[in-house]
């Protein structure tokens, strides 16, 4: 898997369905607040990407909206169909 740093952070690319993934657009959306996440999902609506934090199943802060687990369920229902993704998980 493709390893990535983006401030001071290193994600690794589990995912880039449609091949989508663009460090220059993370990086203009990124703030610290993904810190925190264990993972980073993106998805491009309308030629800009959005940006979603969730945490491991395990993680004591996960909830249904941010468990990892429930990523596909945000895919069906919150992107547009056939829409270009990825997914960055933290190196820990």
């Amino acid at each position: 898997m493709k390893k990535i740093e983006m401030n001071g952070v290193v994600y690794e690319l589990v995912r880039n369905d449609g091949n989508c993934f663009s460090k220059e657009d993370v990086l203009d959306k990124i703030t610290d607040y993904f810190d925190d996440y264990d993972y980073i999902f993106g998805d491009y609506a309308y030629e800009k990407v959005r940006l979603k934090g969730y945490y491991e199943s395990k993680n004591k802060k996960a909830k249904k909206i941010n468990d990892i687990k429930y990523l596909d369920d945000y895919i069906k229902n919150y992107c547009s169909y056939g829409a270009k993704t990825f997914l960055l998980k933290k190196n820990q």
